[in-house]
């Protein structure tokens, strides 16, 4: 079941009063930073990320730093996420682009950030919002693509596919947060599970797709 549009606004309105605090969840100080920390995080949790930050930026602070790493070195540094030799190789190759085409300083556009190694659709939103405070779209992670299916706000699967769905029900001054505000329902809430339907916020709204037992 699918939300109409006015049950969908009305969803997303009571999930951004509920967590106002809400927001992203890596830490960085830089753009450069961001781009390296947003690479990293997929299919890792972000504590592991996070963990990492430190030693990482001490030894590589801008682009041309992470563009002449040495692979297998910086590979060691982030060994504990997911597919780190992939990783490192695509952290190395978007730098180097960075480094030659934009003279260090990561582009600003959704065109030229998603033809860089290792960023696609919800990295080049990511940086777009936190780094540069531009709102284009929606980043559809995991957690928003699960949530999005379960409270009703899209059929699919697809990422671009929920993105479009997302804007065209969600109101775009909640764009830049609104998959923190899911990622915080999605923890504390809408377990993968078994979700806390009795608690929930919306329980009264939403359609619990997919759910076959609650709590």
């Amino acid at each position: 079941m699918i939300l109409e549009t006015k049950q969908a606004k009305n969803a997303i309105s009571i999930l951004e009063r509920s967590y106002p605090k809400a927001s992203y969840y890596l830490d960085f100080d830089t753009p450069i930073h961001l781009l390296v920390l947003a690479i990293l995080s997929a299919q890792t949790r972000d504590e592991v990320v996070n963990s990492l930050s430190n030693d990482l930026f001490s030894k590589y602070k801008s682009a041309k730093d992470f563009a002449n790493a040495d692979e297998e070195e910086l590979c060691g540094l982030i060994k504990k996420v997911s597919f780190a030799q992939k990783k490192a190789r695509s952290i190395i190759s978007a730098c180097s682009i960075i480094s030659e085409r934009y003279g260090g300083t990561v582009p600003n556009t959704m065109d030229e950030l998603i033809s860089l190694p290792g960023i696609g659709r919800k990295t080049a939103n990511t940086i777009l919002i936190n780094a540069f405070g531009i709102v284009e779209g929606i980043p559809v992670d995991a957690w928003v693509i699960r949530l999005s299916l379960r409270i009703g706000l899209t059929a699919s699967r697809d990422p671009e596919v929920i993105e479009k769905d997302l804007e065209s029900k969600v109101e775009k001054r909640y764009w830049h947060n609104i998959a923190y505000v899911m990622k915080a329902h999605g923890k504390k809430v809408c377990k993968s599970g078994m979700p806390l339907c009795s608690k929930c916020q919306l329980k009264d709204i939403c359609p619990k797709n997919g759910v076959s037992k609650s709590r």
